[in-house]
């Protein structure tokens, strides 16, 4: 399966700034999961209206697996700025279970509340666990139960589809 990372990425910027201007979002907190996220959420921010610089969440220790055997993250940091009562534009590569996403709320409501959580996602791939869905995406995938999607980057971008077995 080849993937054109640009279309959906333009895709994304298109949405994003409709979605803002539909809703009337001004200086917008863009943040990016790391590490796929933050890559994706460097690409959008033309598309933001906002004078804030990229946020970066690290969910690490927000996980609900992080305590299972052979666990080893690799631990990134989380740099936000004050959010209680602005609108925040949370971008990650890829969802699939909705557990990153939830982990990821989980952490900016520890920094505060928000006016809204707008969610972006590159790709979609419909096997949620839980009920999360994305306001922004860049392209849906039915994907085999064997096969992920990798980002790689971060200077040049490239996605692949990767089986797993």
């Amino acid at each position: 399966m080849k993937l054109d990372l640009e279309h959906s990425l333009a895709s994304m910027k298109a949405q994003l700034a409709a979605y803002c201007e539909k809703k009337q979002i001004e200086d917008a907190i863009v943040v990016g999961i790391h590490t796929g996220g933050v890559w994706v959420a460097e690409r959008l921010m033309s598309a933001v209206p906002t004078t804030e610089p990229l946020a970066t969440l690290d969910i690490t220790f927000y996980r609900d697996d992080f305590t299972k055997a052979g666990l080893n993250p690799k631990v990134n940091q989380t740099s936000l700025p004050a959010i209680e009562d602005r609108h925040v534009i949370l971008v990650d590569d890829v969802l699939m279970s909705g557990r990153t996403i939830r982990a990821a709320m989980n952490e900016i409501f520890d920094f505060g509340r928000p006016a809204s959580i707008t969610l972006a996602i590159l790709y979609d791939l419909g096997q949620h666990e839980l009920p999360i869905s994305a306001d922004i995406v860049g392209e849906h995938l039915s994907l085999n139960p064997d096969q992920r999607v990798k980002l790689s980057g971060p200077k040049t971008l490239s996605v692949s589809v990767i089986d797993t077995h």
